[in-house]
């Protein structure tokens, strides 16, 4: 009769036990579900449920891309992955460029190397999906040369848009015997920047030279007669 009490006190024993392990299995499970969710947000739904951090990946989904900060590499970097990326999801289907930039400077200060905005232009003329450029906000300095370089017919400006062109800003530092070196390197920055805008705007390199001896800015009438743009997009409740 002991040994019958002893052996029904075990299973119970034994049984608590297991309930209480898997109650605490079940426990971390869901925690780490919640630490899960919480790193990596659900994006079910559409964008009216989502909160404001998951709306970049709603706006790519619709092959959207948003270049809205200074170009710094960071920029830079994520710009060109977002190119590469919708390019090989769809070779035909245009990407829409929306871009609100002051390029590689800022209220006189050097953020960005000339180099971002060059990269990102290759990319947009590598990629086979024709790229809609569209100025909202600011496109200053080499962001308008992006602005230019959309597939023609389909580069556009919100009406209260800003677009500016200048050249490109020196930043030299170091030894006195490296100061020619890089004013050589800015001199070859700034001819390139020259050819570029004279093939998107159908004028010739020594006209816009002329025309960015100093910040040369122009609303967005005065853009598509200069060539930057070819239309100025009105609100659709104005069309």
């Amino acid at each position: 009769m002991f040994t019958l009490h002893a052996r029904r006190s075990a299973l119970l024993s034994s049984s608590n036990f297991k309930s209480t392990s898997q109650r605490h299995r079940n426990c971390r499970s869901k925690q780490r579900t919640q630490v899960i969710r919480s790193v990596i947000p659900s994006l079910q739904g559409d964008a009216s449920t989502q909160s404001p951090p998951d709306l970049p990946s709603f706006i790519f989904k619709e092959r959207i891309v948003y270049l809205g900060m200074t170009l710094v590499p960071s920029v830079t970097e994520l710009i060109l992955a977002e190119l590469l990326y919708l390019q090989y999801e769809d070779r035909n289907k245009p990407i829409h460029m929306y871009i609100n930039s002051t390029g590689s400077s800022k209220d006189g200060q050097k953020y960005g190397y000339d180099t971002e905005a060059f990269a990102i232009y290759d990319t947009i003329q590598y990629v086979s999906p024709p790229v809609h450029t569209v100025a909202v906000g600011t496109a200053w300095g080499e962001a308008a040369m992006l602005l230019a370089a959309g597939h023609k017919g389909n580069r556009a400006a919100l009406p209260s848009a800003s677009i500016m062109l200048k050249q490109p800003l020196n930043a030299f530092r170091g030894q006195a015997s490296e100061l020619e070196i890089q004013r050589q390197e800015m001199r070859n920055t700034k001819k390139q920047m020259l050819e570029i805008l004279a093939k998107s705007t159908n004028k010739d390199t020594q006209t816009i030279e002329k025309d960015m001896n100093r910040p040369l800015y122009f609303d967005p009438s005065e853009a598509v007669k200069y060539g930057l743009i070819d239309k100025v997009r009105l609100p659709f409740k104005y069309v």
